[in-house]
């Protein structure tokens, strides 16, 4: 079964360059649909404290087949629980619910602005680094201002950052200090997608270039898109309820996109592309 190739992490880590996310995955599924997608040949499961959904993932992981040493778990820690003390139960609780000996990477879901704890957060988060109970630690939705303060107080960079991220929505500035930095670029909502407009003819899967390009390589638009990822050097969470779905947006591995194709996928970037909350207004 093939499976996705994975980037370096500058802690040496190594983490498949796609995934499978649960986000908004009821637990009732979660269970079946983390087993399709191990089975299928995904070694990156994404989840969340604030998934409500952590239980079903665990059990989908036992019952799949796949040996847990070949699988990359990540779980987030939520805002609610932001804080040294607070950390460092959440995780507990999370380590817990998942019924795993270990983490493989613990991230901060959202700097959270309006607590204002995110650094004690961090403080946390390495010490559970430090301490062999998560194998890595890093952030989503940081802004490049949030992760120099975090950086400037604790010495210590994230692995990674979880950003949304697509055609419409490129974060090119973001991306270059996470590159400067050594941060690994991670995506969530790669399509476009947005659960308040959900529908595709809002996102770049109708734009009339990527259905060319789809039709050029015999694929579909969601395939062109999750390509583009990974040929950018990101990686990339994918996400669907469908085992049809789940089976087709991994089915990446047989095609890229040429530089040409990737610089006119380039120029769809947009000012007013994104789609989710903005790390320095968000009141969460």
């Amino acid at each position: 079964m093939p499976t996705a190739h994975s980037l370096r992490l500058h802690d040496d880590t190594r983490i498949p360059a796609l995934g499978y996310g649960l986000w908004q995955v009821p637990i009732e599924t979660s269970a079946v649909l983390v087993s399709r997608a191990l089975r299928t040949g995904y070694r990156l499961i994404d989840t969340a404290e604030a998934y409500y959904n952590e239980e079903g993932v665990g059990e989908g992981i036992r019952d799949s087949g796949v040996a847990r040493e070949e699988i990359f778990v990540t779980t987030k820690v939520w805002n609610t629980h932001h804080g040294y003390t607070q950390t460092l139960h959440a995780f507990d609780a999370s380590q817990q619910r998942l019924g795993l000996d270990r983490i493989d990477l613990y991230l901060m879901h959202w700097p959270s602005r309006i607590r204002d704890a995110y650094v004690d957060t961090w403080r946390a988060m390495i010490r559970l680094r430090d301490e062999s109970r998560v194998g890595a630690i890093g952030v989503c939705n940081f802004s490049t201002g949030q992760l120099q303060r975090l950086i400037g107080e604790t010495g210590v960079k994230p692995v990674l950052n979880q950003i949304e991220l697509h055609p419409y929505f490129q974060q090119k500035a973001l991306r270059a200090f996470h590159h400067e930095q050594g941060i690994v670029t991670q995506s969530w909502s790669p399509l476009g997608l947005w659960w308040q407009n959900p529908e595709p003819a809002a996102s770049p899967l109708e734009h009339p270039r990527i259905r060319e390009l789809a039709k050029r390589h015999g694929k579909s638009p969601a395939q062109v898109i999750l390509r583009w990822h990974l040929d950018s050097g990101l990686a990339t969470i994918s996400k669907s309820v469908r085992p049809g779905r789940i089976e087709e947006n991994f089915q990446l591995f047989d095609f890229a996109l040429t530089p040409s194709e990737m610089k006119m996928l380039a120029g769809l970037d947009r000012r007013d592309g994104r789609l989710g909350p903005d790390p320095e207004t968000a009141d969460f």
